[in-house]
């Protein structure tokens, strides 16, 4: 996942709303969005190399999404899939503080990476290069492969589109134009990640397009005040055309 966009208490009539792209190697192979057998109460896209996943919510409304962390100096190959802390963060066998303390215990086995999550009153982000937690105010956030609210280009696009989409829910179509923005940005705002400049631009656009990498998936989740949930998943093959569209819609199960 290298975009998350995500507005709390910012809507009146939806608290939280989420917009995401997935980026990645397309030889990857990946299962679209469903509910898990081995996980029923999981509702995610799932990678199948290495079975975790990027993006994914609970029938209790709680939500977590993962970025990998670009430019870090630590990075191992054989270090673990991070996908998998996006599982067991949406585990419900142990309450969410449990479940954020061991995030920050294993944080260091893995490459660099910044985890979104909500136990579905509040939105916190991990970010594990800092080795810091911290809640969400009410507002626009976005995060791409740095950290939370980093003015990268296409972060700060990405934010003001999404804000004025705000104001069109429950209609979903602006949502999907931004995440569908392939505009690069100019050479001058690019970061300096440690990638050659033709991967910076490359990789400076909201949406992705290549032969052997680009965005792979855009997910749309909204949860209104009472409790019900719009997921939407658009995948797209090598050419940036629309493979396949999953759309899931429930209520919250409260305790």
């Amino acid at each position: 996942m290298c975009l998350i966009v995500l507005a709390w208490r910012v809507h009146p009539d939806y608290p939280l709303v989420v917009a995401a792209n997935r980026d990645e190697f397309h030889q990857r192979a990946a299962a679209p969005a469903s509910w898990w057998p081995d996980h029923p109460d999981l509702l995610a896209g799932r990678d199948l190399q290495a079975g975790g996943t990027w993006l994914g919510v609970t029938r209790k409304g709680e939500l977590a999404a993962l970025t990998n962390y670009r430019g870090s100096p630590r990075d191992r190959p054989d270090a673990p899939s991070r996908g998998g802390l996006v599982v067991e963060m949406l585990d419900p066998a142990s309450p969410i503080p449990e479940r954020q303390a061991h995030l920050q215990r294993v944080a260091r086995e893995y490459n660099g990476f910044n985890l979104i999550g909500t136990d579905g009153l509040r939105p916190f982000v991990y970010e594990s290069v800092p080795g810091a937690e911290r809640s969400l105010d009410p507002g626009v956030h976005g995060l791409s492969n740095h950290l939370l609210d980093t003015p990268w280009p296409k972060v700060e696009r990405a934010k003001a589109r999404f804000a004025r989409a705000l104001g069109s829910q429950p209609d979903d179509r602006a949502v999907l134009d931004l995440l569908r923005d392939d505009e690069v940005a100019p050479d001058a705002e690019l970061p300096r990640t440690g990638v050659p400049l033709a991967w910076e631009r490359r990789l400076s656009s909201v949406f992705i397009k290549g032969p052997d990498y680009g965005t792979r998936c855009s997910t749309f989740v909204r949860v209104a005040a009472d409790g019900h949930v719009d997921f939407s998943e658009w995948t797209w093959d090598e050419a940036g055309n629309l493979a396949g569209h999953v759309a899931f819609h429930f209520d919250v199960s409260r305790p």
